[in-house]
C-alpha cells in the first residue's frame, strides 16, 4: 500500500540566499546544501552560510560541501557556520571520513561512475552515506550531465545511497524509480542560472518526488 512506501528524501544543493533556502525547506526539503569550493559560482563565504544555517529550522540539515579540504579547515566551517554534516566530494582519504566521524558529524561520501574514488572504493570508506554522480565535467558536482542512475542501485542495496547528477524535475521519477536511492540531491537542475534558485522549479522537484514511493526499508540519511 502507498502509505507503507518509503519516499526518498531530497537535498537542495547549492543555495546562495536565505530566503530561498527558507523556502526550499518551507516546500519540504530535508537537507540544504552550502558549498565551500572558490571555483564553484555557488561558493559562500563563512558568514554567507552561517546566515543562511542558522535562518533554517532545525530539523533540516544543514550540508557542508567540501572538496579535498584538511580536516581543520573542515571543522572550523562546521563550528562557524553552524553545519550538521560534511559532504566530501574529492579524492579524500578513508582516514579524514574517519576522524570527522570520530567527532560525532554525519559525513557523506561522493563516489563516482567515470571517476575516483569509484563505487567500489565504498568499502574503504566508514561514511555515513554515500552519494553517487557520473564524474564528468569540469568541476566536482553533477555538472548537469545525465547518466544510467541505475547503475547505483547495487550500492543501495548495502549503504544509505544519495543519487545527484543531472537530475531535474522532469527526470527525477526516472532516475529514483530505477536507482531505488534513500535521498537525491539537485542544484542546477532547479535554477534560473548558477545558486539562484527558481522556486516553482523546486516545488514541482519536490512534489514529483513525494509521489515516487516504493518498497524499501530504510533508515532516513537526513
Amino acid at each position: 500500500m502507498q502509505h507503507n512506501n518509503f519516499i526518498p528524501q531530497v537535498k537542495i544543493c547549492g543555495l546562495t540566499r536565505v530566503q530561498q533556502a527558507l523556502q526550499c525547506a518551507d516546500l519540504g526539503a530535508d537537507a540544504i546544501g552550502c558549498v565551500f569550493y572558490p571555483k564553484s559560482p555557488r561558493h559562500l563565504t563563512d558568514g554567507q552560510a552561517k546566515k543562511i544555517c542558522l535562518a533554517l529550522p532545525e530539523r533540516v540539515k544543514k550540508v557542508g560541501v567540501f572538496v579535498n579540504e584538511t580536516f581543520s579547515y573542515i571543522i572550523n566551517r562546521v563550528e562557524r557556520c553552524h553545519l550538521s554534516t560534511v559532504q566530501l566530494h574529492g579524492q579524500e582519504s578513508p582516514e579524514l571520513v574517519r576522524r570527522l566521524r570520530n567527532q560525532n558529524l554525519q559525513v557523506i561520501k561522493a563516489l563516482f561512475i567515470d571517476g575516483s574514488p569509484s563505487l567500489k572504493d565504498a568499502e574503504n570508506y566508514p561514511a555515513s552515506a554515500f552519494l553517487v554522480e557520473c564524474g564528468q565535467g569540469k568541476l566536482p558536482g553533477g555538472n548537469a550531465l545525465e547518466w544510467n542512475w541505475d547503475q547505483a542501485k547495487s550500492l543501495g542495496e548495502k549503504h544509505p545511497l544519495i543519487i545527484a547528477g543531472g537530475l531535474s524535475p522532469e527526470n527525477v521519477f526516472h532516475a529514483i524509480k530505477v536507482s531505488s536511492p534513500h535521498a537525491v540531491d539537485v542544484s542546477s537542475g532547479v535554477e534560473s542560472n548558477p545558486g539562484n534558485k527558481d522556486i516553482g522549479k523546486v516545488a514541482v522537484f519536490l512534489n514529483t518526488v513525494f509521489r515516487c514511493g516504493f518498497h524499501k526499508k530504510a533508515k532516513k540519511i537526513f
